[in-house]
This record gives C-alpha cells, structure tokens and sequence, in this order.
C-alpha cells in the first residue's frame, strides 16, 4: 500500500524556520520524481519545488526562491522541505506528491503551516 505521511507543520512566527518532512511508504521511492505542493485558502495548489531521483533539484517559484531548499534520503525513503525566513503568505497545507508515470502519481495527505505572530 502506497504511503506518503507528511508531519513538521505547525505555526511559526514571521521570518521563522520550519523543516517539514514526508515519508514514503510502498513503492520504490528512489526511482520517483518528488515535489511539494502547498494550497492556500481559496487559491489553486502550488509547486514549491521538486528533486529528481538523481537528487537534482528543479527551478522553484520566486515566492520561495532563496528560502525553501528541497532535499530526499533515499536510504530513508524520505522528502524533505527546509523553510526559512518564513512569511504569513507561506500559510498553506504543504503536500508531498511522488510521480514516476501519470498511473503512478501519489499524493500525501497534507500538512498545515502557518505563519503568524
């Protein structure tokens, strides 16, 4: 059974840090394509960023440019999303999707963040 459990969300003061993680669970994780998404209150899903199973990072919106670093342990089966130098815009569900083909597409089940003091 396919598994994607995200957990290090919670509520952090502007300009805060958070490190959020995903841990996958029956597929072969180093051969998939991993991203995080976040989805905001009445906005569409955004792609925050992405890692392919190389480990090679892909381009980030300029929203998060320079403050969000995506990173996976493939020994570990497990995505990572360091935020920094967080803003109240950054308040979303942060998702973590796995791809490999269109029928292999996985999402997990979301993790709240919220930036606010």
């Amino acid at each position: 059974q396919v598994r994607l459990v995200e957990s290090g969300g919670g509520l952090v003061q502007p300009g805060g840090s958070l490190r959020l993680s995903c841990a996958a669970s029956g597929f072969t994780f180093s051969r998939y394509f991993m991203r995080w998404y976040r989805q905001a209150p009445g906005k569409e899903r955004e792609l925050v960023a992405g890692i392919t199973s190389a480990g090679w990072r892909t381009n980030v919106p300029d929203s998060v440019k320079g403050r969000f670093t995506i990173s996976r342990n493939n020994a570990l089966n497990t995505v990572y999303l360091q935020m920094n130098s967080l803003k109240p815009e950054d308040t979303a569900v942060y998702y973590c999707n796995a791809y490999n083909t269109p029928a292999q597409d996985y999402w997990g089940q979301g993790t709240q963040v919220t930036v606010s003091s």
